[in-house]
């Protein structure tokens, strides 16, 4: 016998979800209290971690992130994906709270659908990612964490940009958010072409990610490889980073450009002319 025939019990009228997120003075906090001071102080105090990356090169645009998720010292997922797509010639790297990202990364893919009906065509990468920056910046001081590097490919080429939720917006070839990025800008500031193939530009993401978690405490699980293409993105792999660090550290480190000169052969220094026997040098004069 259902609940409702027992002791009369009717349930609420369940009021539907809203698919607008409230403006951006509608939060509710305390009257009298600054939202920014208020979610400062009684707010949550997680720490986030992450490694992501993303970089341009002659083919594309390679993405690559860890898929550990923490809150402060504990996991909460292993196996959680940080690069999420937009639509097929646009996916996103996300740093920062899980759940500010999955919201605002389907926002862009509810406003870059609906300016592809209205206009007949999607936005470039540049559009999107002002869109985003101009959405987030209208929730600045509200403690809401984004970092993201969106990569696409659009009529101009491969583009990668880096929005932030404070509205900041950068263009560039390199880029790398979250707590491990001091590691992974080490290997690719070193390993870096834009001239490279794609296995190099593969083998370069995975060794950043992998040197990344084994330094860093709040990145780890596995390595997950995006290439974005001008047909369309592609999920290339998803290796195990301490299986890949391993593997890593087994290969033989390059030599250094002084080890391969001091290994070529040297020419041997000319006798001067009219030497003698003594080491003193005679001069001679011709006619």
């Amino acid at each position: 016998m259902a609940l409702q025939d027992v002791c009369k019990w009717q349930a609420p009228v369940a009021q539907g979800l809203s698919p607008h997120l409230p403006p951006a003075g509608g939060w509710a906090v305390p009257r009298g209290c600054d939202p920014h001071t208020f979610l400062q102080t009684h707010g949550p105090k997680l720490a986030h971690g992450t490694t992501t990356l993303a970089f341009r090169f002659r083919h594309g645009v390679i993405a690559a992130a860890d898929t550990r998720s923490s809150c402060g010292g504990y996991v909460a997922c292993p196996a959680s994906r940080k690069v999420i797509p937009v639509h097929q010639h646009l996916l996103g790297t996300t740093s920062g709270t899980s759940a500010d990202c999955c919201t605002w990364y389907r926002v862009l893919q509810r406003e870059l659908r609906l300016r592809a009906l209205r206009e007949g065509q999607l936005p470039s990468v540049a559009g999107a990612a002002k869109l985003l920056s101009t959405m987030l910046s209208r929730y600045r001081g509200l403690d809401l964490c984004v970092a993201t590097a969106l990569c696409g490919w659009d009529r101009s080429g491969p583009a990668l940009f880096y929005v932030y939720s404070d509205g900041t917006r950068l263009q560039g070839d390199i880029f790398s958010v979250g707590s491990g990025s001091p590691y992974a800008y080490g290997v690719l500031d070193r390993g870096y072409r834009f001239d490279m193939s794609t296995q190099e530009a593969y083998a370069l993401a995975r060794r950043a990610v992998a040197h990344a978690t084994h330094r860093d405490a709040y990145s780890g699980g596995s390595v997950d490889l995006f290439h974005v293409r001008e047909s369309g993105w592609e999920y290339v792999s998803r290796n195990d980073a301490w299986v890949l660090y391993s593997e890593l550290q087994k290969l033989p480190e390059p030599k250094e450009q002084e080890e391969e000169e001091a290994g070529q052969p040297q020419p041997e220094p000319a006798t001067p002319h009219g030497a003698g026997d003594g080491g003193e040098l005679s001069v001679g004069l011709r006619d």
